[in-house]
């Protein structure tokens, strides 16, 4: 697992801001913080990727250069996740992408409990690929996992990474039992969840903070 906040960084003043209340009334610079850190964490996962060495012509000559070997592919989680693949997009620009449907259905047994309902999925062909699952929140990590059962209809792609701006320390731990050839890139991992599954402190529904209440 990867940790951004591990070490002092300007992903600390963006993830403060993405927590605050107060500036949390501003769509435009909530989304933009959450893309920054889309930014920070796809350039971290840039560092692990295999890459090729080749020549380029320049005006003036020939400069070796790298250039990714394995094609990437961003899955996204709607509608919470978009400002995070915008980020992942900058930074990967010649990536496909896959956009799944997922929320939280009601369990008609228990209230208390919650199903991860999927009702869309789309995705080129993951075979051999790097696969990024991109989610601004990983609270118990349930809707993460059937995410990635669902992609590997499209083929097995040749490693996967799950990014999120916040984590709960459940689950961070769930994943790591349930799917541990994925590897965690995150921005923060915070203690707690609360009786409703929300991240505590987290920072709330990322995606009503980003595009308007359901």
């Amino acid at each position: 697992m990867f940790l951004l906040s591990q070490k002092p960084s300007i992903a600390d003043h963006f993830l403060a801001e993405l927590r605050d209340k107060n500036l949390q009334k501003d769509r435009l610079r909530f989304r933009r913080n959450i893309e920054r850190m889309g930014e920070l964490l796809a350039y971290e996962i840039s560092k692990t990727l295999t890459y090729r060495t080749e020549p380029v012509e320049t005006p003036l000559g020939t400069a070796s250069s790298r250039s990714l070997l394995q094609p990437v592919v961003l899955a996204t989680i709607m509608r919470a996740g978009l400002p995070l693949h915008h980020g992942f997009l900058n930074m990967f620009d010649h990536a496909d992408n896959a956009f799944i449907g997922a929320y939280r259905g009601h369990n008609i047994i228990n209230e208390d409990e919650f199903e991860v309902e999927m009702d869309y999925i789309t995705s080129p062909d993951l075979t051999g690929k790097t696969l990024i699952i991109i989610d601004p929140m990983l609270a118990t990590g349930r809707s993460l996992e059937k995410v990635y059962h669902a992609l590997l209809r499209f083929g097995i792609p040749a490693q996967t990474h799950i990014a999120a701006v916040i984590a709960s320390a459940d689950g961070v731990n769930f994943l790591q039992t349930r799917i541990p050839q994925c590897r965690l890139w995150l921005g923060a991992v915070d203690k707690e969840l609360n009786e409703h599954y929300y991240i505590v402190p987290g920072l709330g529904d990322a995606g009503d903070l980003a595009f308007g209440e359901k």
